[in-house]
């Protein structure tokens, strides 16, 4: 069903599009984050890495830096020891980022644990390794201790060495006096304990959640030390979900012009085909690709076409062969009528008066067969389709050829009288009538005409004669409006050549076909036409064949 709809197939393109944009979107979002979160983690740890490094360094025995580090260990309870550096293998950007003093950070997603590699200036053997498998209130609040432990061995230039190593840090570290935070009783109660709190502010701005941390400073109750606001990370800021939005609207936007592309193709080849159309032009033909509405469309263009070009020729046709066949007996009529005037004898006169009659009759019949013709040739014509027995339609021609006196034998085969098929009795009468006017004009002595309803539903009627047949390479040019072959089949032997081409239609709407060859008990030409015998049948094959033309 897909296949054969455009229109399904791109609403289900549009649904997979999207499908895999959002895919897309979120393996974009998951790897940006990862970026953003490594770089995040490593701009937490970077400014506190450097103070525990440089409080290691301070120490002046290997002994009390063991001592330092155990101390800091238990003070974050977190594991803290030295590695060798030799046994751990850094890459470009870690080692890059160790001679920058800044710390290497390895996350396990999995465990959800952090391993941290401080460089030691005084100690390139050895890597301060940090275990950080948990980080909570605790963990935070020791910071400030060490920052602390950094700046009291600079007593009164705390803030100028703050602010020297603030360049290590992502976030702002600052000490405030104590009133400017705006504190409440009880956060000021637990800094007076020599406590420290956690400050934690929802931002209405892009920056979100932030957390402060407030530690006291010894001996100086007045001011304490600021750490942060440090801002939590955001696993969806403004500017991603911006650009990611932006970035699948593009890639849908160009999706969906990639599904609509061919339907617009094939819009516009149609439309530059109906301008040509309409320039005169019926030579451009449509491509037929796959079978959806667009195939249909090209397909039933080309038909039309084909059927108003072939319309437009049969009407030229038409003009010339008329003002052909209407010259012979108008200018009988007029000879005789110059004749009528002069001759003064009765019998005579009357003579000429018959012959002007038949000439009169014989345009009254070719008026009658060119608007029967043009009537089928141009579209479907109204058609009053019944069950009718077909014995009775090939006995009623029957007698009538018998009743024209040709000196003919007419052999008739009828079916059984409870044969019946689905036709219009009108135009099915006509298709006997001029077969077998033909074979009455074409034969030497004999026809024979039958007719029935065949095994595989096909209803058929037949009509043959013994006269001298038609050759195999003019077969398909019978049926031809105004055609008429050489020898046997002239002017000489009547008619106009249309009754050919009339039948040839009704055997079209009738959703049928006709087809001739040779008589194989006669000898000369023989004429079958067959039509589905059922209405339903009938009916689907007019349609059919209307979307043909």
């Amino acid at each position: 069903m897909f296949k054969h709809s455009i229109f399904l197939r791109i609403y289900a393109g549009v649904v997979i599009l999207v499908a895999l944009v959002a895919v897309f979107g979120y393996l974009l979002v998951q790897v940006i984050n990862y970026q953003r979160a490594q770089e995040y983690r490593e701009s937490l740890t970077d400014g506190i890495s450097y103070v525990i490094a440089q409080g290691i360094e301070r120490q002046p025995t290997a002994q009390q830096k063991k001592d330092w580090i155990s101390d800091a260990s238990d003070l974050l309870e977190l594991p803290i020891y030295l590695v060798d550096s030799s046994k751990v293998e850094l890459s470009r950007s870690e080692k890059k980022r160790m001679d920058n003093q800044q710390a290497v950070v390895r996350y396990d997603a999995q465990t959800s644990v952090a391993d941290i590699y401080l460089g030691l200036p005084s100690d390139p053997k050895h890597y301060l390794f940090i275990n950080a498998n948990k980080i909570g209130e605790r963990q935070i609040k020791a910071l400030p201790i060490f920052i602390l432990d950094y700046l009291i061995y600079y007593p009164g230039q705390e803030k100028e060495y703050l602010d020297k190593i603030h360049r290590h840090f992502s976030y702002p570290i600052e000490i405030q006096p104590i009133l400017s935070l705006g504190l409440d009783s009880e956060q000021v109660g637990r800094l007076r304990q020599d406590q420290s709190i956690l400050l934690y502010r929802d931002n209405a701005t892009m920056r979100g959640t932030t957390i402060s941390i407030v530690s006291p400073i010894p001996n100086n109750p007045s001011e304490v030390l600021v750490i942060g606001p440090v801002p939590m990370f955001n696993w969806m800021p403004f500017q991603i979900a911006a650009g990611i939005t932006l970035l699948s609207l593009f890639l849908l936007s160009l999706g969906v012009y990639v599904l609509i592309f061919p339907l617009q193709r094939k819009i516009k080849q149609a439309i530059l085909a109906l301008n040509k159309i309409k320039t005169g032009d019926m030579s451009t033909r449509l491509p037929v690709e796959g079978t959806d509405e667009m195939a249909s469309l090209s397909s039933s263009y080309n038909d039309m076409a084909t059927h108003i070009q072939r319309l437009i020729e049969a009407q030229r046709e038409l003009m010339r062969a008329v003002s052909h066949e209407l010259r012979t007996p108008v200018a009988r009529i007029r000879f005789g009528m110059e004749m009528l005037a002069e001759e003064e004898e009765y019998e005579y006169r009357l003579s000429q008066v018959e012959m002007i009659d038949k000439d009169i009759e014989a345009l009254n019949t070719l008026i009658d067969e060119i608007m029967t013709y043009a009537k089928l040739e141009q579209g479907m014509p109204s058609l009053d389709i019944q069950s009718i027995d077909i014995a009775g339609v090939l006995e009623q021609v029957e007698r009538e050829t018998q009743a024209l006196k040709t000196q003919k034998d007419i052999q008739l085969i009828a079916p059984d009288i409870d044969v019946v098929a689905d036709a219009e009795r009108r135009y099915l009468h006509r298709v006997v009538q001029n077969l077998v006017g033909n074979a009455v004009r074409h034969c030497d002595q004999r026809i024979r005409i039958s007719g029935g309803v065949e095994e595989d539903g096909q209803a058929y009627v037949c009509v043959e004669d013994d006269g001298p047949g038609i050759p195999e390479e003019d077969r398909e040019r019978v049926f031809e409006a105004f055609a008429r072959l050489d020898d046997s089949r002239t002017r000489a032997s009547g008619g106009y050549g249309l009754g050919l081409s009339i039948v040839s239609r009704i055997a079209f709407w009738f959703g049928g076909s006709i087809k001739v060859d040779s008589s194989p008990d006669l000898g000369g030409a023989r004429f079958i036409m067959r039509w589905p015998a059922q209405r339903s049948t009938v009916q689907q094959l007019s349609k059919t064949n209307k979307s043909d033309l």
